[in-house]
């Protein structure tokens, strides 16, 4: 079994959108705006993934304002964000600029105060005395726990939930016309549920659905895309110079052993979690130049390149999760960067998501602080490289029976068709 990709996912890159962040106001009203904008940056085609956009619990809240990811109502949208008719007004905006609108999807927990507590009771897990309780979350078996206090766990070996969860899910897809979901923690819902899930969403229109997962099971039958952590671990040991080429010919050798040729696999230099969590791209990259090295390679690797909303601004601070806390616009000055290289990704026949029709390979260059590759699709093919360090590399390579070398300075890149 294999996914069938939409034809409009097979080159489109994802933006990100936080939309209590994005604007001063917060709001849809305010982001709808910006969308032009966004969609000259992606090159005219792309997919917009909205976080949550539903009612934010407010028993066991956390902060001033709540995690998004704490879900209240399925079936409604934050009085903060806006209105239902906003958001159908920026999905079918967004339709006319050409992007297609994905959102987020929390189907493994509910806020404490979401209906379904009271009314379907035996939809929770319980603790050992029978009770609801905060859900408890372990990356592994062997990891220390996280206590995510302010929701609670589903219980997915009742099929009655399946069908409400079903419901829910095909009614933003009726109601406001979207084209799939991005599914929070989806490797704890049973993969099943997933796979009876997708065909029906396919059947009112093409569909692209993005798991917050890595397990390759997840390409199976049910989503387009997965996460690449591995891949966001490379970069960052890179930009602090604890890395070179070597690493990233390992993560391909690695990833080659695990996953087929035309699964998505989601590359990125931030995201949500990543930015609030982990750091700001100036935290974890060291510099503005190292950043643009890595996301050359995040939009030019084999993979579906995600940019998070402001990034186009370079974030050099960590985003509050549970409070407002606008981004910084400032001049934007990595937009037309951006927008170059998603120009490249959209007009070069070698650059889709998936590589099943096309080739990869890497360049040997004589140094490991400059990774070089080609990627081809026929006649055509573009090569990069790109220095991995902070100061000048000279490189070598071959072209038929000839050698040749050139210097990229710090941190630079070199993009040819």
């Amino acid at each position: 079994m294999s996914v069938q990709h939409a034809a409009w996912a097979v080159r489109a890159p994802i933006y990100q959108v936080n939309v209590r962040q994005y604007t001063p106001e917060g709001t849809l009203r305010a982001f709808e705006a910006h969308l032009p904008r966004i969609a000259a940056l992606l090159g005219g085609a792309g997919i917009l993934w909205f976080m949550p956009l539903q009612p934010i619990g407010e028993l066991n809240r956390k902060g001033g304002m709540g995690s998004y990811y704490s879900v209240r109502d399925y079936t409604a949208v934050n009085p903060e964000f806006g209105t239902l008719e906003d958001f159908k007004r920026v999905v079918a905006r967004a339709h006319a600029l050409g992007l297609k609108v994905i959102i987020d999807w929390v189907a493994n927990h509910t806020a404490w105060d979401h209906r379904w507590t009271a009314d379907h009771p035996e939809w929770y897990r319980k603790d050992a005395h029978g009770q609801i309780h905060s859900y408890v979350y372990r990356a592994t078996p062997d990891s220390d726990p996280e206590y995510w206090t302010d929701v609670v766990g589903l219980d997915f070996a009742q099929p009655a939930l399946w069908d409400a969860m079903e419901q829910a899910m095909l009614w933003w897809m009726h109601e406001t016309g979207i084209d799939g979901f991005r599914c929070d923690v989806a490797a704890l819902v049973p993969i099943e549920f997933w796979e009876r899930l997708r065909p029906k969403l396919a059947a009112l229109r093409e569909v692209y659905m993005l798991a917050e997962a890595h397990e390759p099971i997840h390409h199976r039958a049910a989503f387009d895309g997965t996460y690449d952590w591995g891949l966001l671990d490379v970069f960052k040991r890179i930009a602090q110079g604890q890395g070179d080429a070597r690493d990233l010919h390992e993560w391909w050798r690695v990833r080659g052993g695990h996953y087929r040729a035309d699964d998505y696999r989601m590359l990125y230099t931030a995201n949500h979690d990543s930015n609030s969590w982990q750091g700001s791209c100036a935290e974890l990259f060291g510099s503005q130049a190292a950043f643009k090295a890595m996301a050359t390679l995040a939009v030019l690797l084999p993979g579906q390149p995600l940019i998070y909303g402001g990034q186009e601004a370079y974030f050099d601070k960590r985003l509050a999760f549970f409070e407002k806390d606008p981004i910084d616009w400032k001049d934007r000055p990595l937009e037309g960067f951006y927008r170059d290289l998603f120009a490249c990704k959209r007009d070069h026949p070698a650059l889709a998501n998936g590589h099943a029709e096309t080739s990869f390979q890497w360049l040997e260059t004589g140094n490991p602080a400059v990774v070089a590759f080609e990627r081809r699709a026929g006649e055509a093919a573009l090569r990069v490289a790109v220095n991995l360090s902070a100061s000048e590399q000279r490189w070598t390579w071959a072209s038929g029976s000839s050698e040749s070398s050139a210097c990229l300075a710090a941190w630079s890149s070199s993009i040819e068709a």
